[in-house]
Parts: C-alpha cells; structure tokens; sequence
C-alpha cells in the first residue's frame, strides 16, 4: 500500500545518532543509510522516509550559524519532494536552532521538527527511539490534504512544542527542554492530542530562505556589583551591533546615571538595545517598577516573553536587514513567527 506522506529526516549530528561500537564500546556516528533496519518501528509508520546526513557531523556545542544556513538549504532544495522534515540534532544547542530557523525559513507551511536524545540510540535505556518515532509520525500528520502542523516545532520526551519558545532545562533528565511562557502544541500518550488552538496560522505563500545573518551581538546579563568600566569597554567595542540586555524581575536595572547614559549613547548610535528577563517564566514589562521607567523612555526594546535563544537569534536576523533602529524596534515587540505572546 502506498504510503500517504513523505518525510525526510536530516542528522546534523549529536547523541541520537550515535551507537556503541561492539568491539570498544565507544561512541561512534550511526550510519543513516541503514537507519529503517535499525529502527522497524519507523515502517509501521503511514509515511515513506528518507534520510541525509551532514557530510561531518557536529557536536551542537559547534553549531554555527552556517549550519543553519545549511539546513535551510537542505529543506529548501527538498521542500516541494517532502511533506514534512524531520532535524536530528544535538539537545545543548537545539533551542537556539529552532529558534533560528523559525526566522530564517519564512512563510513556511510544512512542519520542520527537531528532535534528539539524552542517550544514544543504540543504548538500552534510551530515549532516542521514542522521540524520533513520534517526531516523525507528527511531521506525517494530515487532515483534508495539508499539514496539520506548519511551523518550526522541537519534540522531546511526549511534548511538541514551538521551537522558538522552548529552551534546553536539565542535562540530567529524560525530560530535557521546557517552553516558559507557550504550552505545547502536542502531547503524545495512549493517542497523540494535538492542541490546534495553539497552532500558529500562516498563509500558504511562497518560502522564503533568509540564510544571512548578523551575529554582531552582545549579551550583558546583570547582575549586583557588575563594573561600570567593563560594560562600557564591552558596550561601546565598535564591533558591537546589537546588545541583549538581561535584567531583573519583570525589565528592571540599575537607574544609576552612569548606567541610563551609557545606554543612552548606544542608542543615539544606532545600536539596539534588547531588554530580556532573567527569570525563566514571565515577561519584560517597562514602567512596572521606577527602574525600567527609564529604560523605557529612552528607547530599549522589550524583548516581552521571548526566550534567549529566540531573542539571539531574531537580532541575528533583523540586524541583517539593516533597519532604522524605530523600525527595528517595532518589528522585534510584535511577534513574527509566534515566539512572543
């Protein structure tokens, strides 16, 4: 019986595709071409799959943004041959590519899915099967002809949630990232519950890849004591063309007058300055409390409820637009592609 949809699955790297090797127990690349015999579960699946690989697979904690850009190539040069796409990825880093790729694939209406593991795939106990099995039937899922599920997504341990709200919370545990301020888009349990009120809507228009990027950035995270002399020396680098400002509470930082100046003078620059909680959960709400009262009168954006890694990387892609810093400005406090409430 033919198969209902396509789907292709993309290792970039990282713990799901790897396996013990029998003779030293090391850990080694799992070979993708052999991937239906290792896992059979995936033919029970009513999608056809195809496999690439990253010709070197990386560790996530060397993910760059090329490999981003290459991805986006990969999805792009496959995009009218697949249904949905499935990105085998390491988990440190996995946020802040979902993230990026939310940005850089524009108008998207198939689902991209990332998902990896805490253990190998080759590992007695590991998580690795489950996640990209169920990854893999989301990517496939359908309903009168389209994807149910038209955005960048990360699946892990049961949940599917908005890559651009997620972020990575244990290293320890099996349930890996968590989405602060979004529920998720779907749990998987006895049936798989898809949650369409929470799915994001978009028109089916032509994708649009935006591989350039600008990774000018500085993150200044505050905290007490923190040394006027080195956040100017930092702050003023003329390299810098960007700053994510992580403050207190619901946007609040020092009012001292050495500090508002100095943003001040950044601003009168031309460089965006990013107002983003430090607190896992909640938003950046300026004027609240006196000391984001001048924050906001002097121009900081809010970054709202975005994540960090989503804040990165959506300065990443508006700074390569080389926008005027009033329109920067509006365009990063209105939600793009879901990532702020």
């Amino acid at each position: 019986m033919k198969k209902t949809t396509s789907i292709l699955l993309i290792y970039t790297g990282g713990t799901i595709g790897m396996i013990k090797d029998a003779e030293t127990g090391a850990l080694r690349n799992f070979d993708f071409d052999q991937l239906l015999d290792k896992i059979p579960e995936l033919k029970l699946l009513d999608c056809s799959i195809a496999s690439t690989s990253f010709e070197k697979p990386l560790d996530s904690s060397n993910m760059q943004p090329e490999h981003w850009a290459q991805m986006c190539r990969i999805i792009a040069e496959n995009y009218d041959k697949y249904d949905g796409f499935v990105i085998l990825h390491g988990s440190d880093t996995m946020s802040y590519s979902a993230s990026a790729l939310s940005f850089m694939l524009e108008n998207l209406s198939k689902p991209v899915i990332f998902t990896g593991s805490q253990l190998p795939i080759g590992d007695l106990r590991t998580d690795a099967k489950e996640n990209l099995i169920t990854a893999t039937q989301l990517a496939s899922l359908h309903k009168r002809g389209k994807p149910v599920l038209k955005e960048v997504c990360l699946y892990f341990e049961y949940k599917l949630y908005r890559g651009n709200r997620t972020t990575k919370d244990s290293a320890e545990y099996f349930e890996a990232f968590t989405s602060p301020n979004f529920p998720p888009l779907a749990t998987s349990g006895v049936h798989l519950q898809v949650f369409e009120k929470n799915l994001l809507r978009t028109k089916k228009k032509t994708l649009l890849v935006h591989e350039k990027l600008d990774t000018h950035i500085l993150i200044v995270h505050l905290f007490p004591g923190i040394s006027a002399e080195l956040l100017r020396k930092n702050m003023e680098e003329p390299m810098v063309k960007g700053i994510l400002l992580k403050t207190y509470g619901t946007g609040n930082a020092p009012s001292e007058e050495w500090f508002i100046d100095l943003l001040k003078n950044l601003l009168k620059r031309g460089i965006p300055i990013v107002n983003v909680t430090q607190c896992s959960t909640g938003s950046v709400q300026m004027g609240n409390y006196e000391t984001s009262t001048s924050l906001k009168k002097i121009g900081v954006v809010s970054g709202k409820d975005i994540t960090t890694e989503a804040a990165v990387t959506k300065m990443m892609y508006l700074l390569a637009q080389d926008l005027t810093l009033t329109v920067f400005k509006t365009i990063f406090e209105t939600s793009i592609r879901g990532e702020i409430s």
